[in-house]
C-alpha cells in the first residue's frame, strides 16, 4: 500500500511554531566577533560612549566587538590578543556591530587599557545559568522583615553596587518561602562567592568625623566619586615584617553643604607643623559600618575652606607585594562602590552560598546532554518495542523533539536562563509527553476499556491528558517557592513543557496518529 498522508490544520499549527521557535532560539547562527559582556565605570571605553548591555538584551543582539585599529574580531580570544598588544594613552579604533568608537588607553599595569569584558559572539538566545557557565550564586536574608518598597530599594542598591564595581551578568532578585520569610537571590557569572560577599553584605554606612562631629557621609553629601587613573590608584608598596603594605589614593567630590560643614568646623582647630608642613591638630577619621578603615590628615590648607574635592587614602596587606597591591585595589575599588552607591537599606546576612567553576559547569553542561541522549534514546527503543511500528515510533520521537525545541524557544523569548534544575524539568517534560502519546495510541487503536468512535476515543485521551496536566501544574506551582525559589527553574520549565505539549505537539500528534492508523 503506498504511504500518503494530508497535513492537517493542528499539524500545520505545530510547524509553524516550530518554524518560530528555531528562529527565536537561533536567528544569527554565524555571528562573529567578541560580544561586549561589560564595561567597567569610568574606564576608557566608558568615556568613549560604550555601554554594557542591559539584562532584557537577548544575547545575540547584544554589541560585537568586530574590529580593533582595523584588525578584524572573531571572538573574544583574538580581542584579548589584540588588546594585549596595546601601549599606554594609545588612540584605539573599536568598530563594532553598532557603532565606530575612538578609545585612549589607561596607564595602569594591573586593569584592561580599555575596560571592556567580552566573550564569543552568541549565535543563540539560550541563556544558560550559572551551574553550566560557573559563577557565584548568594542567598541573602534582611535582618528584620521589610516592606516590598524598601525591598525595591534594595535591589536597585544591591544592582547599582555591582554594576559600578565591573561585575557582569548579574541578577538579583527577591524571593520567599512558603513561611513568608524574605530573601534576596543574587547570581554572577563568572565570579566567585568571595569576590562579592563582603560587598553585598557590607551596609555601607560610611561616615567621616573630625573629633566627634559628622562632617559627611555617604549618599548625598557625596556628589562624585573618581575611579580615573589621573587621581586614583595604589602607591608606596613597602614591606614591614613578614607582610607587605600598599596604600590606595581617590578622589571624591563633596555637595556645597558638607563642604560649609568642613569649612565651619575646621575653622577653630590649630596649626602643627612638622617636617612634612602643616597640618590640623585634629584628623579626618573614616568610618564604614562603625570601623575606622583611615584617619587622614589635614593640610592647614584646608582650614576654614570651602573645598568639595577631597582625597581618600587607604591600604591592603598581603604576604608579597603582589598580594598586597592586589588587596589594596580591591579594597580601593568596594570603598569607591560603597561612598558612589551610598549605604543599603538594612543590613543582610548570608543564608546560603556557591560557587561553580567554569571548568566545572562545562563539565555539567556535557554530562546533561550525555543524560538527555541516553534517556531520548531509551524511550525511542522502549516505544519502538511496544509497538513494532515506525510508523507510531517516527512520529512520537518527532513530537518529543519539537517539544524541546520548542520549549528552548519560549524560553529564549522569555530570557530565562537554563541550569541544571531547568534541564531536569525538561526531561521531566518530555517524559510526561511520551506518556501521553502512549495513551492517544492506545485509544486510537483499541478504544480504551470503552470503546466508541474515532472521536469519542480522542476525547477520552484527551480527558486523561488534560487531567494529568492540571495534576501536574498543581504540584509545580508550590516549588516555585519552595526553598526560596532556588528550585524555581525545575518548576518553570516543567510547566512550559506540558504546556507546549498539550497545547501543540499533543494535538497534532494525536491527528497525525489518527490518520496512521485510519489507513492502516
Amino acid at each position: 500500500m503506498k504511504f500518503k498522508l494530508n497535513i492537517g490544520l493542528r499539524m500545520w499549527i505545530l510547524f509553524i511554531v516550530l518554524f518560530l521557535a528555531v528562529i527565536a532560539i537561533s536567528p544569527r547562527p554565524w555571528a562573529e566577533g567578541a560580544t561586549i559582556s561589560s564595561v567597567e565605570s569610568l574606564s576608557p571605553a566608558q568615556e568613549a560612549g560604550m555601554s554594557g548591555p542591559s539584562a532584557s538584551d537577548q544575547p545575540v543582539n547584544r554589541e560585537r566587538i568586530l574590529s580593533v585599529q582595523g584588525t578584524p574580531v572573531r571572538n573574544a580570544q583574538e580581542y584579548r590578543e589584540l588588546v594585549a598588544t596595546l601601549g599606554a594613552n594609545e588612540l584605539v579604533q573599536i568598530r563594532t556591530n553598532k557603532d565606530s568608537y575612538i578609545v585612549t588607553t589607561r596607564n595602569e599595569t594591573d586593569l584592561d587599557p580599555i575596560g571592556v569584558r567580552v566573550v564569543d559572539a552568541a549565535r543563540s538566545n539560550i541563556r544558560q545559568g550559572l551551574d553550566l557557565t560557573g559563577g557565584a550564586r548568594v542567598m541573602l536574608e534582611p535582618e528584620e522583615p521589610v516592606e516590598e518598597e524598601v525591598m525595591e530599594v534594595l535591589i536597585d542598591s544591591l544592582e547599582q553596587r555591582l554594576n559600578v564595581f565591573g561585575l557582569s551578568d548579574v541578577v538579583v532578585r527577591p524571593a520567599r518561602d512558603f513561611t513568608g520569610n524574605q530573601f534576596v537571590i543574587v547570581e554572577i557569572a563568572g565570579s566567585s562567592e568571595e569576590e562579592i560577599i563582603d560587598l553585598l553584605t557590607s551596609q555601607g554606612e560610611f561616615e567621616a568625623y573630625i573629633g566627634n562631629q559628622l562632617v559627611f557621609s555617604g549618599g548625598n553629601d557625596i556628589v562624585a566619586v573618581s575611579r580615573s587613573a589621573a587621581d586614583s590608584g595604589v602607591f608606596q608598596c613597602a614591606p614591614s615584617g613578614s607582610a607587605f603594605f600598599c596604600n590606595f589614593r581617590f578622589s571624591i567630590t563633596l555637595s556645597t553643604e558638607a563642604a560649609e560643614r568642613h569649612a565651619d568646623i575646621t575653622r577653630p582647630l590649630q596649626v602643627l607643623r612638622d617636617a612634612q608642613g602643616g597640618y590640623l591638630n585634629e584628623t579626618l577619621d573614616l568610618y564604614l559600618d562603625g570601623m575606622n578603615i583611615s584617619s587622614l590628615r589635614i593640610s592647614s590648607s584646608l582650614r576654614g575652606a570651602v573645598t568639595t574635592q577631597i582625597q581618600i587614602t587607604g591600604s591592603g596587606s598581603g604576604p608579597s607585594r603582589e598580594s598586597a597591591a592586589q588587596n589594596a585595589q580591591e579594597n580601593m575599588r568596594q570603598l569607591q562602590t560603597v561612598l558612589a552607591t551610598g549605604s543599603l537599606p538594612v543590613q543582610l546576612e548570608v543564608v546560603k552560598s556557591d560557587s561553580i567553576s567554569p571548568a566545572l559547569g562545562e563539565e555539567f553542561f556535557q554530562n546533561i546532554l550525555l543524560v538527555g541522549f541516553f534517556a531520548i534514546l531509551a524511550i525511542v527503543t522502549i516505544v519502538s518495542a511496544r509497538y513494532r511500528d515506525w510508523k507510531i515510533a517516527i512520529p512520537m520521537s518527532i513530537a518529543m523533539l519539537s517539544e524541546l525545541v520548542i520549549v528552548l524557544g519560549v524560553a529564549s523569548l522569555i530570557g530565562w536562563n537554563l541550569d541544571l534544575a531547568a534541564l531536569a524539568g525538561l526531561i521531566i517534560a518530555v517524559g510526561t509527553g511520551v506518556d501521553d502519546q502512549i495513551i492517544i495510541v492506545d485509544e486510537i487503536k483499541t478504544g480504551g476499556s470503552n470503546g466508541g468512535t474515532w472521536k469519542q476515543r480522542m476525547k477520552n485521551a484527551f480527558f486523561i491528558i488534560f487531567a494529568a496536566f492540571f495534576t501536574l501544574l498543581a504540584a509545580m506551582l508550590p516549588l516555585m517557592w519552595a526553598g526560596a525559589g532556588l528550585v524555581r527553574g525545575f518548576a518553570i520549565t516543567t510547566i512550559l513543557g506540558v504546556t507546549v505539549g498539550v497545547l501543540v505537539t499533543r494535538p497534532a500528534f494525536a491527528e497525525l496518529a489518527e490518520r496512521i492508523i485510519k489507513m492502516e
